[in-house]
């Protein structure tokens, strides 16, 4: 159950969860600004840039400020001073975030270098704050355990990361290309999946009114992602043939596909046919995480990996899959923080249904089809490469509608805090 008391004050996550939409508009703005050039290949700047900006920037701001929410309420576990922890994390990530993707903008090796100290240095320290906080709680829960994985292959990403920073200096010889994939992998398939997995098994039963996901799901994701990361590692480190990297990929590929059809399956027969936004924010991600399953089955044919399908399942894991959920639990996260303050200082106007709209529905669907048009127009980009300027723009516009939203909510809850404080005062009194 649910412990809401659990949870920090609310500028431990929100300062987080307000700074991920900014990293948002920056990427739509590089990706516009490289235009064609960035879709030439996975390798060009602008394409390495704009991935960071979002993987460094809007994602890991987003998933931070969520798990220090998450943690104490639904895991159980106490994160260590965590106001302190958020103070001395957010602006050290938020700096090497930027710094990262200036480096790869204007290929400068010094900020290379000084970005990788930062984002190690805060991602480390989260990591740590976090983990004891899982690894001291005695819950034992799939959300539970798939979290404790999350962290783990945090901080597996975060090695490779400084690894092939000194890869490219040249301290460290690391065969570079298997390097890069292993980072992609532990960062996208283990963190950010992960993430998403142990979240997902919590909140959508909880939120969506679905039913609960199947045992049997729950029981294998994680020990399932985890085995197959671990499988492909061995495969690239030892140079084993592609039938033992294809049979590894095959179970996480098949896991996560399996995910995404149960969780469609959950919320065609939720106990509530009224939706909102954030609902059908989910559920696109969902019909993306489908698309890049088949994707990457195509992968391993002899044609895959000299195709689009590399760049094309970036787009759908990236932007159709994480941006998208974020995006829905943004607007989830925000408001339900911010009623759940007011709620405890005073009275609140309410709706019939005991919920506060400090967003509303018809501000979150129209940014929710701005970010789906820009998605749409990033797809074509990799076949027409003339839509990578209007997609970089209409992205950036999306990113930048969300955080006005977010900050509409809590601009209201500033204005409505003034009085429930002074009407709990005059009950106390």
């Amino acid at each position: 159950m649910a412990s809401f008391e659990q949870g920090p004050a609310l500028a431990v996550p929100l300062r987080f969860l307000l700074t991920a939409p900014v990293f948002g508009v920056a990427a739509g703005l590089v990706l516009a600004w490289f235009g064609v050039d960035a879709m030439l290949s996975r390798w060009s700047s602008g394409a390495v840039a704009v991935v960071h900006l979002l993987t460094t920037g809007f994602m890991l701001q987003a998933m931070f400020g969520a798990l220090l929410q998450f943690i104490p309420v639904a895991a159980g576990g106490n994160v260590w001073r965590p106001h302190f922890v958020a103070a001395w994390v957010h602006p050290t990530i938020s700096a090497g975030a930027a710094l990262l993707g200036a480096s790869f903008v204007f290929d400068r090796s010094d900020a290379l270098w000084l970005a990788a100290a930062l984002l190690a240095v805060g991602s480390g320290a989260f990591a740590l704050a976090a983990g004891v906080g899982l690894l001291r709680t005695s819950a034992t829960s799939s959300t539970a355990r798939a979290l404790r994985a999350a962290v783990a292959s945090l901080v597996v990403t975060i090695a490779l990361g400084v690894a092939l920073v000194h890869t490219m200096s040249g301290s460290l010889t690391l065969r570079f290309v298997e390097t890069v994939n292993l980072h992609a992998l532990w960062g996208l398939g283990g963190w950010a999946l992960l993430l998403l997995v142990g979240v997902s098994m919590y909140v959508v039963p909880m939120l969506q009114l679905t039913p609960f996901y199947p045992s049997w799901l729950s029981r294998v994701m994680t020990p399932g992602l985890l085995a197959s990361l671990l499988a492909l590692t061995m495969v690239d480190v030892s140079a084993a043939s592609s039938g033992w990297r294809s049979a590894a990929a095959g179970v996480g590929v098949l896991l996560a596909t399996a995910f995404a059809a149960t969780t469609l399956w959950l919320q065609e027969h939720r106990r509530r046919a009224r939706t909102d936004p954030t609902f059908h924010f989910f559920r696109n991600a969902m019909y993306c995480l489908l698309a890049a399953g088949t994707v990457s089955a195509l992968l391993f044919t002899p044609e895959g990996a000299d195709s689009a399908l590399p760049m094309l399942l970036g787009v759908l894991l990236l932007v159709g899959v994480f941006i998208t959920v974020i995006n829905g639990m943004l607007y989830k996260i925000v408001p339900f923080l911010c009623s759940y303050q007011l709620q405890r200082a005073g009275r609140l106007p309410k709706e019939p249904s005991g919920t506060l709209r400090l967003i509303s529905d018809a501000a979150m669907n129209r940014q929710r089809w701005l970010h789906l048009l820009a998605l749409g127009l990033l797809l074509g980009a990799l076949w027409f490469p003339r839509l990578v300027v209007p997609a970089g723009v209409f992205f950036a516009v999306s990113c930048a509608w969300l955080e006005w939203n977010l900050v509409t909510a809590v601009r209201r809850y500033r204005r409505l805090r003034g009085p429930a404080r002074a009407g709990a005062a005059d009950r106390e009194s």
